[in-house]
């Protein structure tokens, strides 16, 4: 195994036994876009799998969004070669973006529909846990975002609970750079090349990409700040928040009698 899989498979090995993610018996299923994130994911829990002294099954489902050059078929060899069972599910998002006038936020709309379709097969099929391939640099930015757009202090859980769902959703490569996992997927003989519609407008225009754009340039001055806002996010004072419901403040003081 090369090095940079030894890294990410030590990385994820590490999360998953930290925050608790995988049981004995867990039934986990992977989500796979077609991009290089979901594609090391699966690469590593099937690694992990292999050595693991803890008995879990892993299945993939791939969300079919309906634009005309999606690669259904990258997907479908990925979980070929792990040897997993892969689920299908999709809606024809084109044509409801169009009924919605969500042009300029197709994004929105795009992630809802994937999230409840991909929830309810989960449940359909048996799982009780679906894997995400988020990484550190997703947690950074997403953190970034809901900080500077006032949804207060929030980003993603490494091990979290689906809302309306019995499902917990997981994320081994949370605490994972993205620069590893780009060095991951090179290794692989998969196409990653852009297939959503909206992707250069996002990129211009779109939230997460700005706050990529600006943890690039923070990282001139601070070259390791994703490690450094992980320890933070990983080390909460809310006695130096402004959260009254974490605050041990004093009494209000008694008014005058005049």
């Amino acid at each position: 195994m090369s090095d940079v899989w030894y890294q990410i498979r030590r990385r994820a090995g590490a999360a998953i036994a930290k925050y608790r993610m995988i049981n004995p018996g867990d039934r986990i299923m992977v989500c796979l876009s077609g991009g290089k994130d979901s594609a090391v994911l699966l690469r590593t829990l099937c690694l992990l799998q292999k050595r693991s002294p803890v008995k879990f099954e892993l299945g993939g489902a791939v969300f079919h969004p309906g634009f005309e050059r999606f690669n259904i078929a990258s997907i479908q060899k990925q979980a070929e070669e792990c040897g997993i069972k892969l689920h299908i599910t999709g809606a024809d998002i084109p044509l409801i973006i169009e009924d919605k006038s969500a042009q300029d936020h197709p994004c929105m709309l795009c992630s809802r529909l994937r999230r409840g379709a991909l929830y309810s097969l989960a449940e359909k099929e048996g799982y009780n846990k679906l894997a995400l391939g988020h990484h550190l640099d997703d947690l950074a930015v997403s953190f970034l975002i809901s900080l500077f757009r006032g949804q207060g202090l929030t980003t993603m859980g490494p091990n979290v609970a689906a809302k309306e769902h019995a499902l917990r959703i997981i994320r081994p490569l949370i605490t994972t750079q993205e620069s590893l996992i780009s060095r991951a997927a090179a290794t692989l003989e998969i196409d990653f090349s852009e297939r959503c519609p909206y992707a250069g407008m996002l990129s211009a225009s779109g939230d997460r990409a700005y706050f990529r754009r600006l943890m690039d340039d923070l990282t001139q001055r601070i070259p390791d700040i994703r490690e450094q806002m992980l320890n933070s996010l990983g080390s909460i004072q809310p006695d130096y928040l402004l959260d009254l419901r974490f605050l041990n403040l004093p009494a209000p003081a008694k008014g005058g009698s005049d």
